[in-house]
């Protein structure tokens, strides 16, 4: 089970309370800084932009590619690690409004992960330091250090010991 906050709501479906969750000002700021941020080439300005106006953790030299979208509501519970690679048009999510509750959860990528392209992380996940998340993956549970993870929904490939003897000896074809 992911590790998020539930809050019940009741009458409207919980976006309906959506700025009893989070002050309209703050989305708006969040929205005009994720959305330069997205088009930016410059990484060093998405990572300033990021720590600066989002209050994310980012770790020295992680690099976010270009269309990445981090929670506009609550950026701030997003932690990724140093030297990590966030693929082309992800998603990461600290929130999900559902009918009768909205749930929020911290984000944690680890040190020396990558993500491929168009993958969406959802509320409430770690991923583990040195891991790998394959493209197009739906991150709906930890993922373990050193990993390597795919699919929709998400399956272990390789775990880290199957990773490390594959490195070690490959197969020749």
């Amino acid at each position: 089970m992911r590790k998020t906050d539930r809050h019940p709501v009741s009458g409207a479906n919980s976006l309906w309370h959506v700025y009893q969750t989070v002050p309209f000002l703050k989305v708006v700021k969040n929205f005009i800084v994720i959305q330069i941020a997205r088009y930016t080439p410059f990484i060093g300005m998405k990572n300033w932009l990021y720590r600066t106006f989002l209050r994310m953790k980012v770790g020295k030299q992680t690099s976010f590619a270009l269309m990445v979208m981090p929670d506009i509501m609550f950026p701030e519970k997003i932690s990724v690690g140093t030297n990590s690679i966030i693929g082309y048009n992800t998603t990461i999510l600290a929130h999900e409004y559902l009918i009768q509750e909205y749930r929020i959860g911290k984000v944690l990528i680890g040190d020396e992960v990558m993500i491929g392209a168009n993958t969406t992380i959802l509320p409430g996940v770690e991923i583990g330091n040195g891991a790998i998340v394959s493209a197009g993956t739906l991150v709906h549970k930890d993922v373990p250090a050193g990993a390597f993870v795919g699919g929709n929904p998400m399956k272990i490939i390789y775990t880290k010991e199957e990773m490390q003897d594959r490195i070690k000896s490959p197969r020749i074809k």
